[in-house]
Formats: C-alpha cells, sequence, structure tokens
C-alpha cells in the first residue's frame, strides 16, 4: 500500500464505528460499574465514567432516558446500551439509555466503613476538639503549591491579619502519592517551630479526585497533630474523613483562611470602642465626685456658715481636679490616637504607598537579607497598584557589609 492510499482519521473513525454497531452483542449491552466523574450539562445530558476495579469506561446518557437519578458519584449501577466511537475526538464510548441502581459504590462503601469505624474509635469525639488561636502567628498550610487554593488562601491572610506568617508545607492532593504526601505535611509542620494552626486544604472534585482525604492514614496524621487542624476540602456539599475528624471544618479553602486569621478592621474597631468607653466611664466618675462635692458643700453651709476659707479650699480642689480630668483625658487621646497610628501602620497598602516595596521568591517568601538573592533569581516585586516581577542581574552588598 502506497501513502497515495492512506485513510483519513474520520475514514478510520467511521470504519470503527461501523464495525462496533455491526456486532450485535456490542448493540445490546448490560454494564455493572461504579458511576464517577458524573457531569450533568446545562442540555440535561448525563456524562460520566463506569468503573470496576481495574479499568473504566467513557459513557453518556442523552436527554430523556430512563433511572438518570441514579448517576451519582460512587452509586453502583446497571447501564444498557451500545457501544460506539464518538467520531469526533476518536474515543470509544457506551451510549447509555437505561440505568438501574446495583448498590452502593465500592469507594462510598469504603467511606462509610471507615466513617463507622472510627467513629467507634473515638476520632471524631467533639469533646476532644481544639480552640483555635485568636491571634495566630505562623499558619501552616498543607496543599499544592500550584493552583488557585494557596493564592487565595494567602489572599486572605494578607487581607484580614498581614501580621501572621503563612508556612505552606507542599503537597501532592490527589493521586496514589498524595495520602502519604499529606501526613509528612503534618507532620513536618508539627515539628516546625512557632506553628499555631494548621489549613489542610485542597479544591473541590469527585470523589476519586477528593479519596486521599478519605484515607485512614491521613485521618489517623490530624488526629495525632499537636496543632489545631481546619479542613477545608472541596466545595460546601463535599464531606471528606479529614473534614469529620479536624478540629474545625471550612466548607471552602477561602473560608478555612478567614476562620484563623481575625480581622484587622473589626480589631481596630474594637480598640476605638474600649478607648471611647474608657474616656466616658473617667469623665461620669469625675463627674459624680463633683456633684457629691457639692451637695457636700451645700450641707456644711448650714451646719457652719463661717466656712468662707473652707469654700475657697474646695473651690481650688475643684479647679485642680477638673485641670487633673481635662489632663487625663488628654493623655487618654493621645494614647488612642497612638493606637490609631500603630493600627494604620499595619496596612501594607499604606506601607507601600510611601515608596516601599515587599520583595517575594518564586515560592512566595518574602527576601529579607541580600543573602537570599542569587544572579538570575525569579522575583516579584510588590508596589503601591500592583506588582511586578523581575530577574536578579546582579547582587551587590551594601557599603560596609564585605
Amino acid at each position: 500500500m502506497t501513502t497515495q492510499n492512506a485513510y483519513t482519521v474520520s475514514q478510520v473513525a467511521e470504519y470503527l464505528k461501523s464495525l462496533l454497531e455491526g456486532d450485535p452483542s456490542l448493540s445490546d449491552l448490560w454494564v455493572r460499574g461504579e458511576v464517577s466523574n458524573h457531569v450533568r450539562a446545562g442540555s440535561g445530558h448525563h456524562y460520566f465514567t463506569l468503573r470496576d476495579a481495574e479499568g473504566g469506561m467513557r459513557c453518556v446518557q442523552f436527554r430523556p432516558a430512563r433511572g438518570a437519578e441514579f448517576l451519582q458519584d460512587g452509586a453502583e449501577v446497571l447501564a444498557h446500551g451500545r457501544v460506539s466511537i464518538y467520531t469526533v475526538r476518536g474515543d470509544l464510548q457506551f451510549y447509555v439509555d437505561m440505568v438501574k441502581p446495583e448498590g452502593v459504590g465500592a469507594l462510598q462503601q469504603a467511606f462509610e466503613e471507615l466513617r463507622r469505624r472510627l467513629d467507634q474509635e473515638g476520632l471524631f469525639g467533639v469533646a476532644r476538639k481544639r480552640e483555635l488561636p485568636t491571634f495566630p502567628q505562623r499558619v501552616g498550610v498543607v496543599t499544592s503549591p500550584t493552583g488557585a487554593v494557596i493564592q487565595d488562601i494567602t489572599n486572605v491572610l494578607r487581607r484580614r491579619y498581614p501580621l501572621a506568617e503563612l508556612v505552606l508545607a507542599p503537597t501532592q492532593v490527589q493521586g496514589d502519592a498524595a495520602a502519604p504526601g499529606i501526613v509528612d505535611a503534618i507532620a513536618g509542620l508539627n515539628n516546625e517551630p512557632g506553628i499555631d494552626v494548621i489549613i489542610v486544604a485542597r479544591g473541590g472534585g469527585s470523589l476519586e479526585d477528593l479519596w486521599a482525604f478519605n484515607e485512614e492514614i491521613v485521618a489517623r496524621a490530624i488526629f495525632g497533630s499537636e496543632i489545631p487542624v481546619v479542613s477545608g476540602v472541596g466545595h460546601e456539599t463535599d464531606v471528606t474523613i479529614a473534614d469529620i475528624v479536624a478540629d474545625v471544618r471550612a466548607p471552602t479553602p477561602s473560608a478555612a483562611a478567614e476562620l484563623v486569621a481575625p480581622d484587622r478592621r473589626e480589631l481596630s474597631a474594637t480598640v476605638a470602642g474600649f478607648a471611647a468607653r474608657l474616656s466616658d466611664r473617667a469623665s461620669r466618675g469625675v463627674s459624680d465626685h463633683r456633684m457629691r462635692l457639692e451637695q457636700a458643700v451645700d450641707r456644711l453651709a448650714f451646719l457652719a456658715p463661717e466656712t468662707r476659707s473652707y469654700r475657697q479650699q474646695v473651690d481650688q480642689q475643684l479647679r485642680a481636679a477638673g485641670q487633673a480630668l481635662n489632663q487625663s483625658i488628654q493623655i487618654n487621646r493621645e494614647r488612642l490616637r497612638s493606637l490609631e497610628l500603630q493600627l494604620s501602620a499595619l496596612d501594607p497598602s499604606a506601607i507601600l504607598s510611601r515608596g516601599y516595596a515587599v520583595v517575594r521568591a518564586s515560592d512566595g517568601s518574602i527576601i529579607s537579607s541580600i543573602d537570599d538573592l542569587s544572579t538570575g533569581d525569579s522575583l516579584d516585586v510588590s508596589v503601591a497598584g500592583g506588582e511586578i516581577g523581575v530577574e536578579v542581574t546582579d547582587v551587590r552588598l551594601s557599603p560596609g557589609d564585605d
């Protein structure tokens, strides 16, 4: 056969399609398997994978079709249909026209069995769950170093409580290596000095995608952590074993960051409220004492008519008390102003607007010394209004640091 007689891709796909659809055994077929990666499109069509212990097969069920209500991740089903080729992509697909329930899927069954066993051991007990620190100084994060999750957590911490340092323990969060990696990351943060709270986080996905957080070794690592653990895995509707055993469960990774970090704006308002109440209490206290003094003077006027000299002394004391009150109020006002300036100084945008910049390495860590830099390093420089990506071409020590 010469190259002039070569077939096109579509011709091969159509030929395979005709072979498959011409086989009676593949045109009237029942297949048993576990549903995974189920997606219901806006058109009402269902796309999913049927799996068993050794393989999987792509499936599609067009609307309307019988038994679509039984399609959910983890469900064990019997599906009827025909096998053919989707010629646009050349994919082998099982075109399903009817679905029947077949019992709980293997993954879902494993989840329920592990949940019952760990519950019996007391790993989910409410009494053992710990309170989160009010003002964490170092926040450990167990997640993938790439993707949106770590960026979302970083942004929330930077906005709410920039005093906290984020310590990333990078690990895979999906696949066979994910569960051991998560365990090692938790152990590493427990050995890191000064970590106040740990966030274990991952974005949403199917039951299979999130399965690392249903592994027993991960549950026991969270249970055995000496540091409080917040679980922010998947979306609000996703529930994993890690969520149940953690000290606190957050519906999303961003919500986990909000749970561990106080809001500096609320702290500022609280301090201002304390200062106002202190000033008001001092003013009312002095006013009450002044009233009592005046009442005592009035009583003395009836008992001792010749008290002019004493009355003069009382007036002097009242003036001195008034001066002392004004001085006390002024001191409290100055303290309040000092606290407001300190809080304002914590605002990163205010610091950047004065011409300063924050330099971070490619892994997100802050560059605090010239010793942390080498020629060729890629850096992100945060200035007022945005960030600049730069590359180090020359490293020069300050005069006198040689």
